[in-house]
């Protein structure tokens, strides 16, 4: 959720002509990232948690995409994006963990008889 907000706060100062272009991409990625990450901890299997997880994972790739279009055609301030992107880099390396956490408490524990 700190990354939407660092989101929002990285946006303002884009351009008016771009609310419905890059700037709601960017917006709707950094929401979808945690609202897949809730929707997935609500689900009843580990199963459907990791598939929640990992569409967070390719939300924050896309941010990851459009933060980098930003920065090539100088939209907003680079030091702004320059955290955003930090944060959005950061959340998906945390997401890389967690799903290998979700997945190796999934599997069943290995017996040696």
């Amino acid at each position: 959720m700190e990354l939407a907000a660092i989101c929002y706060d990285g946006t303002k100062g884009f351009p008016r002509e771009e609310q419905f272009g890059l700037t709601s991409q960017m917006r709707r990625a950094a929401v979808s990232i945690a609202s897949n990450i809730a929707e997935g901890a609500a689900r009843a299997s580990n199963k459907e948690f990791i598939q929640f997880l990992y569409v967070s994972l390719g939300s924050a790739s896309e941010l990851d995409t459009q933060i980098e279009i930003a920065r090539k055609i100088k939209l907003g301030d680079p030091s702004r994006l320059k955290t955003l992107q930090a944060r959005a880099n950061k959340v998906s390396r945390v997401l890389q963990g967690l799903i290998h956490l979700v997945k190796e408490r999934a599997q069943p524990p290995i017996t040696n008889y």
